[in-house]
């Protein structure tokens, strides 16, 4: 049986940074819609904060314009995050039922992993998948 790493090095959680041009929008999709909370918002008015639900935790940042260029985003599918989950069909179903804007449906992935691809109203891509119960 493997013997859990506790030195001081190991990684813990990593955090995606996502950009919004609209940060009250942001928060209103991310709470209302995805059913995130809103851990903190910094600033007079808001222009960076965090929201989380459950173990994911995303960092909302504004800015002036997208640093994306046009279409390439969603051309080349430049996920801004991938949220693990426990049941990504479930999850997907809460989701279309709220109307979120897919960017790519539930899918079974060649890898076994199930998927889809939520567009938030930035145009952010956010990838929410269960990974393969099956050994590769």
């Amino acid at each position: 049986m493997p013997v859990p790493d506790t030195s001081p090095l190991q990684l813990r959680r990593a955090t995606a940074q996502v950009f919004v041009t609209d940060f009250p929008r942001a928060l209103t999709f991310y709470r209302g819609l995805l059913r995130f909370e809103i851990v903190f918002t910094h600033g007079d008015p808001p222009f960076y904060g965090e929201v989380r639900r459950d173990d994911a935790r995303l960092n909302l940042r504004h800015v002036d314009e997208s640093p994306f260029v046009a279409e390439v985003r969603e051309q080349e599918q430049l996920l801004s995050a991938y949220i693990t989950a426990a049941d990504a069909e479930a999850l997907f179903r809460e989701f279309r039922a709220a109307g979120a804007d897919f960017q790519e449906t539930l899918q079974v992935k060649p890898w076994g992993a199930t998927e889809f691809v939520v567009r938030d109203p930035d145009g952010n891509l956010l990838l929410f998948g269960s990974p393969s119960t099956s050994p590769s």
